[in-house]
């Protein structure tokens, strides 16, 4: 063993905790007790190897220790419930003590199955996104709940009755059946994308961006990657991310004020994400089919790829945001293929179009209808209805960063 800074030491726990976890899983079951157990290896971890040094098997040195406390947590459950007849059940094999690693388990699929359990549908999407935190993404429940803008005790009882859920469904750990997985793929991925949207645009608070969360969903779906790569959606889902977090640092002034993209010095937008993205999605296209994460990348990569917002390809945008809305009736991408018309036909078009959406009850109250409106309005001339537009988009925002931003464009 040789002892390791507690800042590696942690970056090292956060990564092997949904192995670990999916890896007691996987053997034992109970899930929500395994969860328990794995977080107090953590806990032994984090206190113990900075001083003492790493194993040289750290995966195997957790799954030992959450295996024992596990015995401990279901044994004290017994002695309470008094059901002496399932304690065959709950018995461990007698060589529970071996270095689980001698097993030689297959952790990456352990892992994949970990997010299929989180990502279940019999659990609401908020459940599934705080599940998937706090199970794979390694993160305490304070942090998930920093990341909800709600307090930790709520973000505990939420993520207990996720666990309480699965637990009474009976679901096994296993991979989804055929005919399932499919469903169960799509359904991990919209998990990771809402994650990552909530990092990059935070819907309210203080801060335009949620780095830790937009950072953990990119390394989630890397992992998913590297299980599945020949999937073309899970390619076109992680081109997207790294083409879109390629512009972060351009996006606000360094009082923290938002920079819209035409506004952007492109300069300090990630050469070498967009150069790792646009690989991804060039490679991932023919492949097919072609779906709603890679036609957005190939949006994404057509705005990062444009030396500036008058060269962008904005005919070819309009045809990707019209084979998106082939896919699914999505009334955001509707009100961005409005923006992309505006762009390559002129304002009034996409004004045209916003008319129709403003109809659509689903966007009633989304601030970004409004402030597309004001952009628009203020293109063609119309200043004082502009800024009324940015004003009342402003009113409807929960975002800080976001509400400065259309004050200051309306005054």
């Amino acid at each position: 063993m040789a002892s390791e800074p507690s800042e590696r030491v942690e970056v090292l726990l956060r990564r092997l905790t949904p192995q670990v976890l999916a890896a007691v899983v996987r053997r034992y079951g109970h899930f929500d007790t395994a969860e328990d157990a794995v977080q107090e290896a953590l806990l032994a971890a984090a206190t113990q190897w900075p001083d003492a040094g790493v194993p040289d098997n750290p995966q195997a040195w957790l799954i030992t220790v959450a295996s024992r406390r596990l015995t401990d947590l279901l044994r004290a459950e017994q002695a309470r419930r008094k059901r002496e007849d399932t304690v065959a059940g709950w018995v461990l094999p007698q060589d529970w003590m071996t270095p689980p690693a001698d097993r030689a388990p297959a952790d990456g699929d352990d892992t994949l199955v970990l997010l299929f359990l989180c990502c279940h549908p019999s659990l609401p999407p908020q459940s599934q996104i705080a599940l998937t935190l706090r199970a794979v993404g390694g993160l305490t429940t304070a942090e998930v709940a920093r990341a909800f803008l709600v307090s930790e005790s709520a973000m505990a009882r939420r993520i207990s009755r996720a666990k309480t859920t699965i637990k009474e469904s009976g679901l096994p750990f296993a991979p989804p059946a055929p005919g399932e997985r499919a469903d169960r793929v799509a359904a991990v991925l919209h998990v990771l994308y809402l994650i990552f949207t909530e990092g990059y645009a935070a819907t309210g608070g203080p801060r335009l961006h949620r780095v830790e969360l937009s950072s953990e969903a990119i390394r989630l779906t890397r992992m998913v990657f590297r299980l599945r790569p020949g999937e073309s959606e899970v390619a076109g889902l992680l081109a997207l991310m790294l083409l879109t977090d390629a512009r972060r640092l351009a996006r606000t002034a360094p009082d923290q004020s938002l920079i819209p993209m035409a506004e952007q010095d492109r300069a300090l937008w990630n050469a070498d994400l967009i150069a790792e993205g646009v690989e991804l999605i060039t490679a991932a296209l023919p492949r097919g089919p072609v779906g709603p994460y890679q036609l957005q990348a190939a949006i994404a990569a057509l705005h990062d790829e444009a030396p500036d917002n008058e060269s962008t390809d904005w005919a070819q945008i309009v045809l990707l945001y019209e084979r998106l809305l082939a896919l699914a009736d999505n009334p955001v991408v509707a009100l961005n293929h409005a923006v992309a018309v505006a762009m390559s036909r002129g304002p009034r078009e996409g004004l045209e179009l916003l008319g129709k959406l403003e109809a659509d009850g689903r966007l009633a109250r989304d601030h970004r209808l409004y402030a597309v409106r004001a952009h628009l309005l203020e293109m063609i001339g119309d200043h004082e209805s502009a800024r009324a537009a940015f004003e009342f988009a402003a009113a409807l925002t929960t975002s800080v960063p976001q509400q400065r931003y259309l004050r200051g464009r309306a005054r």
